[in-house]
């Protein structure tokens, strides 16, 4: 009876995490602020790569790939815009901050079982949540890094579109006719 509180509680509070990420507004949510900002000893996820990171973070579920309708997909196009970089920066905060939650909330196994065993129970839930903490924390300065890169490309277009305007424009070029113009004004 223990085991299935456990689980009943183990489930309710990963669905409220979920509902929490969910319907939170990502404006609480600032990548460049504690604790969601990088810290020097990771140098910018480098760190991470050392576990292998690369090699197993595709191998755990994904959320958006098991309710895809109800979360943004984790999957980039080759060329994204600056909007979906920045809900994917957005979205590895929300993420990581329901898993420290759900890491947290794990120690309520303690209510279920004695101390040895709550011990065991916890360390193994903990365990499946910590992964997906690194990954968020991997990914996060990645993608701030293409942001960067998206925006000042965007930028860089923008001055180029308009220094053609300008450079292409008749309507600020002095026509034949303005020395007429100006001296019939005076």
């Amino acid at each position: 009876m223990k085991l299935i509180s456990c689980v009943v509680y183990f489930a309710l509070t990963g669905f409220m995490c979920f509902l929490f990420g969910r319907f939170v507004p990502k404006k609480h949510f600032d990548p460049n602020s504690f604790p969601f900002r990088t810290f020097s000893f990771e140098k910018d996820g480098a760190i991470y790569e050392r576990i292998g990171i690369k090699h197993w973070q595709n191998r755990l579920p994904d959320m958006s790939k098991i309710l895809p309708g109800l979360m943004p997909t984790k999957r980039i196009s080759k060329i994204p815009d600056t909007q979906t970089l920045q809900i994917m920066i957005c979205e590895t905060c929300v993420a990581e901050f329901v898993h420290w939650i759900l890491f947290l909330w794990g120690l309520g196994c303690f209510r279920f079982f004695k101390f040895n065993i709550a011990v065991i129970v916890y360390i193994i839930y903990a365990a499946s949540n910590f992964p997906f903490i690194l990954i968020q924390r991997y990914n996060r300065p990645r993608l701030q890094k293409l942001l960067i890169i998206f925006r000042t490309r965007e930028c860089e277009a923008a001055c180029a579109a308009d220094s053609t305007d300008i450079k292409g424009s008749t309507a600020d070029q002095p026509s034949e006719n303005s020395g007429e113009f100006l001296s019939q004004k005076s």
